[in-house]
């Protein structure tokens, strides 16, 4: 266990390496982007399921509607329950990305 311990406050060191990011520095704060960060896990943990079962839900549908409407309208629905945003990204919660629920 200690080494496990070890091993994750070995790497939060590591990663705190300024010079290992590529592009221009951020205007803000570390706190804000841990927040930021830490709200899109939490965001995702909840969306990601209810988005997985609105798709399942839609491929289970377009099953039904196969043999009824065709194979195009069941494309259709499947490609709008199962496409769009499966993430939570921080930019999502700035407001910087739009998060699509159902896709086009």
């Amino acid at each position: 266990m200690t080494k496990i311990v070890a091993c994750m406050i070995g790497l939060a060191v590591l990663g705190q390496s300024g010079q290992g990011w590529a592009g221009p520095r951020s205007k803000e704060s570390g706190g804000d982007q841990v927040a930021y960060g830490a709200g899109s896990v939490l965001g995702t943990l909840v969306y990601a399921p209810v988005k997985a079962s609105f798709c399942i839900l839609g491929a289970v549908s377009s099953g039904f509607a196969f043999p009824i409407a065709g194979p195009k309208t069941a494309g259709n629905i499947v490609g709008s329950t199962c496409k769009g945003t499966w993430a939570i990204t921080p930019d999502a919660l700035k407001g910087k990305e739009r998060v699509e629920f159902v896709g086009h």
